[in-house]
């Protein structure tokens, strides 16, 4: 449903640190559908582990983050000058690898909204296996107001 240039324009990550590729489906404030091609050069390959390349646990649940920022923004009106901040993860699980050439499929749904605040649920696949699955909290703030 968007692409690489809509993400951009509402995440401020960027390579090698944008794990969402696209976007192909989106229902505004209730879910959202991602994937990230994960490539045999994404940098932390050569040191995660050499010989037996695996995408680090922590990537996959920030691919989880950055496509629960993207259904935040999306369904609130991004306002320049916002960023959503990461506040808590709960009930995190992973259940297989992630290698070169996988494609990382991520869904992504609101549990509950109050305000700013957004609790979500969101799992990562490869070929329909779950690899990863997590329960975020995540609160939109204005850039400057962090504290």
């Amino acid at each position: 449903m968007f692409d690489i240039r809509e993400i951009q324009r509402l995440l401020p990550h960027r390579f090698p640190f944008l794990m969402v590729d696209r976007v192909i489906d989106f229902q505004e404030g209730h879910r959202i559908s991602a994937y990230k091609n994960v490539s045999a050069g994404e940098p932390f390959f050569s040191g995660h582990f050499p010989g037996r390349p695996v995408m680090p646990g922590v990537l996959i649940v920030e691919a989880l983050a950055q496509a629960a920022a993207l259904l935040a923004f999306k369904s609130a009106g991004r306002a320049e000058g916002q960023i959503v901040y990461l506040m808590g993860l709960d009930a995190v699980r992973f259940r297989r690898p992630v290698v070169p050439g996988d494609r990382l499929d991520l869904s992504v749904e609101s549990l509950k909204r109050k305000g700013r605040i957004w609790k979500m649920r969101g799992e990562a696949r490869v070929a329909g296996q779950l690899c990863c699955e997590a329960e975020m909290l995540a609160t939109v703030v204005e850039e400057g107001q962090e504290s």
